[in-house]
């Protein structure tokens, strides 16, 4: 399946190679460079080169370049790469090229035991951490001394088992399962505010911390809700597609159960609005006026408000008053930076001023766009609810708590 795995720093620097089936040549990455350079930052994610298929992901600033001889299913491929930089941020906290160099020997240990072959192995993190441990300072000071590696000389007991994502003889003194559900909301608001288009992106990350080998049984309130949904390896899907429930042996810790898409627009509620006023005049200097408000939200207040907008090339500076929050013009990207923070209903942020442009630049053909973040505690914008988490298999009462978060995803607004 895959021949070679090159991971690539922003400077287009194969900083890593690991070879499997063949010795591919670094230089087949720069097919994606050449893909990298044309389309800035939409790169697509299968490359076909005379001897080569290249499969790629990129995330936290590097990218993971797959070269494969034969045709594969790309999704499978591109899936793989996603679990391998979900285990470095695992086992290393973050995913980044300084990150990396410093466990080049953890790193190769990992992609070994991942890929037997070309072919994945063991992606689940219950399994790998048994087979290869975790650093830390202790570990690593002992194996310096004793010559030690990482690697267990024992196979894992769970690999061979029907339900390999779990290890077995966990205990704990605390029994507690915890689920967040995060939801991220991807719209485009045209001049009017009527919403041109807008679907949610879900996801329910759970942390599981039971003893034994508990049985789960997660249902909601409303599971009509999904238009797509795709399950960890652990959930009982036809019995998904029978009852709508979440029926799991849970792996042991962190995890992400399911993810979830909702493209019906009429459940898609737009948290927030945005009145704007643009305009440049020939011959005289721009005026910016921007007030974000909330719509109805049950009570809950909007954190972490932050709006970007990419400023036509001809604007040379922005003098503007906010009455919260800080702004930044970068005068070489041309991109306007306004860090709001909460919204207070009560006094809504604003923010205007004037834009210097050169004498003489005709008027602005097209106006900009908005790109906003922000964040919602206790909300899931769908109205997604869990109902009730069940347990069987094991006899005690395990502590038991739902978070809900809503986000930004792409969320813009056209001026």
């Amino acid at each position: 399946m895959i021949h070679s795995l090159f991971i690539v720093n922003n400077s287009g620097d194969v900083f890593l190679e690991k070879h499997w089936r063949s010795v591919v040549s670094r230089s087949v990455c720069d097919y994606f460079l050449d893909a990298q350079r044309n389309s800035q930052n939409d790169v697509p994610p299968v490359i076909s080169t005379p001897h080569y298929y290249l499969i790629t992901v990129q995330r936290k600033g590097i990218s993971l370049v797959a070269a494969c001889k034969q045709e594969v299913p790309p999704l499978f491929v591109i899936e793989f790469l996603h679990r391998v930089v979900d285990t470095f941020e695992d086992y290393f906290a973050d995913c980044s090229e300084s990150i990396i160099k410093e466990n080049y020997v953890l790193v190769y240990e990992l992609l070994d035991e991942m890929l037997d072959n070309g072919f994945p192995l063991a992606t689940e993190s219950n399994i790998l951490k048994e087979l290869i441990k975790p650093p830390n300072i202790l570990r690593t000071i002992a194996n310096t001394v004793t010559g030690k590696s990482n690697v267990s000389t024992i196979l894992p007991q769970g690999q061979l088992s029907a339900i390999p994502w779990r290890r077995s003889g966990v205990r704990y003194t605390n029994n507690e399962a915890y689920f967040d559900v995060i939801e991220e909301v991807d719209a485009i608001i045209d001049k009017s505010g009527s919403t041109v288009f807008a679907e949610i992106q879900g996801y329910i990350d759970c942390c599981i911390k039971l003893s034994g080998m508990p049985d789960l049984t997660l249902s909601f309130m409303n599971p009509r809700l999904f238009d797509d949904v795709s399950f960890h390896p652990c959930v009982r899907f036809k019995r998904w597609e029978a009852e709508r429930l979440l029926s799991f042996i849970p792996p042991d810790g962190n995890f992400r159960l399911m993810s979830y898409h909702i493209n019906a627009q009429s459940v898609v509620a737009i948290p927030i609005y945005i009145r704007h006023n643009f305009s440049i005049k020939t011959g005289e200097q721009g005026r910016l006026d921007l007030t974000v408000g909330t719509r109805t939200l049950m009570g809950r207040s909007v954190d972490k408000v932050k709006l970007e907008i990419a400023m036509p090339k001809c604007v040379l500076n922005c003098i503007l008053t906010p009455n919260q929050g800080k702004y930044t013009f970068d005068s070489v990207s041309k991109t306007l930076t306004w860090d709001v923070g909460r919204i207070d209903v009560t006094n809504l942020p604003n923010i205007r001023g004037t834009v210097s442009i050169p004498p003489g630049t005709p008027s602005l053909g097209s106006n900009p766009t908005i790109n906003v973040q922000f964040t919602i505690s206790q909300m899931a914008v769908s109205g997604l609810k869990v109902n009730r988490l069940d347990m069987y298999g094991e006899k005690y009462k395990p502590f038991k708590g739902v978070k809900y978060i809503t986000k930004a995803g792409k969320f813009q607004v056209r001026m």
